[in-house]
């Protein structure tokens, strides 16, 4: 365990660097991340801070920490962002023995696997983005959170704005987040959706770091949270919501589903397994369609016998597609899907 910081000479708060993983996986249908459980209850991203004195780089230190906290030992990896604005900590994302009044900066990585992980320790789990974040599903229709509590609530939040021009900015910013009105939903968009719900008070965790750190709660009905997720500890949420904006994003210009997927696979596993990361259901026909004439997949000789009708064939992702610049096309159904432009 790294020792305390020493403060600064002049009272200066300490700095301390944490060591953020999401490790992301689909597994029947769900997109998934891997979760410790914090002491409190709420799930947690597997974490621990940055020891310079043990720790040759910030990678090493996080598969460390990775591997004790979850018993899953890490392949690839990229990092994912750095998070340290001011007032990120609160409450603190508790690094145990660190100085309460250290400022907390955490390196964020992303680490994407075809399957799930067998995980020994007690406290980890794989839980599904959707239970995070039930907005952002609408493959079954337009989400349930949408309506009960989403609409209603920023409807309230419109009405506490100060002024004209206030209650203007926030109107024009949830529409173009969520896709109301003439805006349409872009998937990418995960982080900004979050950030508005946290501003307006519909996510649980508003309200617990306003009351930890002394501030009037942030308004409205704080039962409408109870439908809008399950919260997580510190900011975790924000990291996790980056990264599902992150691999949504790559999926156009670099076909990283295929680190999702198994070395072979069907095109309807492989559909599904986009539709699960993206949130809505595809056109069957112009996705294959897509995929093919781009050069991505490779057929082979095996077949795999579905619960119905006649075998599969099996594909492989092409040898010879330069992943690096080719991305996938997402040919999203208009039908119960997030709103398409007016």
């Amino acid at each position: 365990m790294a020792e305390p910081p020493q403060r600064p000479a002049g009272g200066a708060s300490p700095v301390i660097i944490g060591l953020n993983a999401v490790i992301a996986i689909v597994e029947d249908g769900a997109p998934r991340a891997l979760c410790t459980r914090a002491p409190a209850g709420e799930p947690s991203l597997p974490y621990g801070p940055f020891d310079p004195s043990r720790h040759r780089t910030f990678e090493i230190g996080l598969r460390e920490w990775v591997e004790r906290q979850t018993s899953v030992r890490l392949g690839f990896v990229e990092q994912l962002y750095t998070f340290g604005d001011k007032g990120r900590e609160a409450p603190a994302a508790l690094l145990q023995g660190e100085d309460a009044d250290a400022r907390v900066v955490s390196v964020g990585y992303l680490a994407l696997a075809a399957e799930a992980a067998a995980i020994d320790a007690a406290d980890a789990q794989w839980r599904s983005w959707y239970e995070l974040f039930p907005w952002e599903d609408w493959r079954r229709g337009p989400p349930p959170a949408i309506d009960a509590a989403i609409r209603p609530g920023f409807a309230a939040w419109f009405e506490r704005a100060s002024d004209a021009q206030t209650r203007n900015d926030r109107e024009a910013r949830v529409a173009l987040a969520f896709g109301f009105g003439e805006c349409a939903w872009e998937e990418e968009r995960a982080l900004d959706r979050y950030e508005l719900m946290y501003e307006a008070g519909l996510v649980a965790e508003a309200w617990r770091d306003r009351a930890a750190a002394g501030l009037r709660p942030p308004g409205g009905d704080e039962a409408l949270t109870r439908q809008t997720g399950v919260s997580m500890r510190s900011d975790h949420r924000r990291i996790l919501a980056t990264a599902i904006g992150r691999i949504r994003g790559k999926l156009k210009y670099r076909p990283i589903v295929f680190e999702l997927t198994p070395r072979r696979f069907t095109l309807l596993t492989l559909q599904q397994t986009v539709e699960a990361v993206v949130g809505f259901n595809l056109h069957k026909q112009n996705f294959r369609r897509s995929v093919e004439s781009a050069e991505l997949v490779e057929r082979t000789d095996l077949t795999i016998q579905q619960a119905s009708g006649r075998p599969a064939a099996l594909f492989e992702a092409a040898a010879n597609s330069d992943r690096a610049a080719s991305g996938l096309s997402i040919p999203r159904l208009k039908t119960d899907a997030p709103p398409l432009p007016a």
